[in-house]
């Protein structure tokens, strides 16, 4: 049987793997997945940093939502109520820079996300098509992929995410498993937010 020091120890040095994986995935190839991305993803100008206002705060229920993804279900953000904690990323658009190095960057620290019961949906407002092909590119990713297309923008409008070009804010929003928004950040949409805020926010999960 495994003592509780072994498990600690075991802890520290899967999260020790994980974290020098990541820095080995930041210091890569061109835009963070692979160099199949070199030339075939559209070199976005910088733009307006923040374009919108949400109205959402830590402590607020997070709005429910459905939303088809790319293995043809339909996702809803209540079924994972009591199960899982979500981290809700909003990315503006499929193959673009900044976005093809954030999604790649999660599947790098699956493990640290399933330790703390971490779910992560995320969301474009691209179609399915444009999603399957970026994603297939990608090499995939281990968490649901939604397509906030139709009605359009409708999810991303009702988080106070949508920009007024139609795409959405590059955002995360960490709801934990009684449905309630613990962390938000509405970040600069020419710039990955950093994975290090981001998992010392989800250590709050197990507070």
């Amino acid at each position: 049987m495994m003592t509780l020091k072994n498990r600690i120890s075991t802890a520290a040095v899967t999260t020790a793997m994980v974290w020098a994986a990541f820095s080995a995935f930041l210091t890569g190839s061109a835009f963070g997945a692979s160099e199949q991305f070199q030339g075939r993803v559209y070199a976005m100008p910088n733009m307006k940093p923040v374009d919108s206002t949400t109205l959402l705060k830590p402590g607020d229920l997070a709005p429910d939502f459905e939303l088809p993804s790319l293995a043809g279900e339909t996702v809803r953000l209540s079924s994972f109520r009591g199960s899982k904690n979500v981290v809700i990323s909003f990315v503006p658009a499929a193959w673009t820079p900044v976005c093809s190095e954030q999604w790649p960057g999660y599947n790098v620290l699956k493990e640290l996300f399933e330790s703390h019961d971490v779910i992560v949906l995320g969301i474009t407002v691209d179609n399915l098509p444009t999603l399957y092909a970026w994603t297939e590119h990608m090499g995939g990713v281990w968490f649901p992929v939604l397509s906030d297309f139709w009605p359009h923008g409708e999810v991303s409008k009702r988080y106070g995410v949508l920009r007024t070009n139609g795409i959405s804010e590059r955002a995360l929003f960490l709801v934990d498993k009684q449905g309630v928004i613990k962390y938000i950040d509405v970040h600069d949409i020419n710039e990955r937010p950093a994975v290090e805020v981001l998992v010392e926010e989800m250590k709050g999960f197990k507070k």
